[in-house]
């Protein structure tokens, strides 16, 4: 675990949102899921750049930390940072959803390029996680990290993986929850309203913790912070803004999916710059 450095965290972030709208323009027709990947900016950003075992240098080795994103349509932030990471080039990162590119718009198990599991079907990737954190138990002690959405909590899945993975004292597997109260066809509470997710997670026996997700101080206390219980898996449930950091993206479920235009990247790019 690195130094926290809130200039440096700032930047870095910056920069990982200026990658994913150079590859939702770079996409054209094809489209991008723009919305839910710059919202989880702030919180992977502080994630892969100051806590998790997980680097160029590393990441095909047994004991490093293993990450999964569950909300696989999310996928632009997570290619940003294997390209900011330096385990794929921005040519590959630029061919997001071209013919022959191992970056389609979810993503596709690809080891060679530091993608654990292939995801997206939502529910799945929690319970991947939990089968993950409870062999890695065994052997080394490896964190597992997901990410889950607030929508995707519609899934039965996701509670029964949850009540496994407190059964079995997953103490290693870290759950962030994107909580941006939006899914694919609108907001979460006229569509299928989880009421208090801390409070269920709380009756599955887990460490719950709720954060601003796009507090850089509080995100990186989050991930450091030791529970009182060490015997439980733990939740950082993140309250965030669907399509943050840019101004006609933000709580604009247009967004979910939708294609970037010339005038609207311009735009776009410069207020980030």
């Amino acid at each position: 675990m690195k130094d926290f450095n809130l200039k440096e965290a700032e930047s870095n972030n910056k920069k990982i949102r200026l990658d994913i709208l150079d590859t939702a323009y770079a996409a054209g027709s094809s489209s991008s899921h723009l919305g839910g990947a710059l919202s989880m900016v702030d919180v992977l950003g502080i994630l892969f750049k100051y806590v998790i075992n997980y680097s160029s240098k590393n990441y095909k080795d047994q004991t490093r930390d293993r990450f999964i994103l569950s909300k696989g349509h999310g996928c632009l932030v997570y290619y940003s940072i294997l390209y900011n990471l330096g385990i794929i080039s921005k040519t590959q990162l630029l061919q997001f959803e071209k013919d022959d590119s191992f970056l389609p718009g979810h993503p596709v198990k690809n080891l060679k390029y530091g993608i654990e599991f292939s995801t997206g079907s939502l529910g799945m990737g929690l319970s991947l996680g939990t089968g993950v954190a409870l062999a890695l138990k065994k052997i080394n002690q490896s964190k597992v990290y997901v990410v889950i959405g607030d929508g995707e909590c519609n899934e039965g899945s996701i509670w029964e993986a949850a009540m496994s993975a407190s059964h079995f004292n997953l103490n290693n597997l870290v759950v962030i929850l994107d909580n941006n109260s939006f899914q694919q066809t609108g907001l979460n509470e006229h569509i299928m309203n989880t009421h208090s997710l801390k409070d269920k997670f709380e009756s599955f026996n887990w460490n719950v913790l709720e954060i601003d997700g796009h507090n850089l101080n509080e995100i990186f206390k989050s991930f450091i912070n030791n529970e009182t219980n060490q015997n439980k898996p733990k939740i950082i449930i993140c309250k965030t803004i669907k399509g943050k950091g840019v101004s006609f993206c933000e709580n604009n479920n247009q967004w979910h999916h939708s294609i970037l235009s010339k005038s609207l990247y311009d735009q776009a790019i410069l207020e980030l710059k």
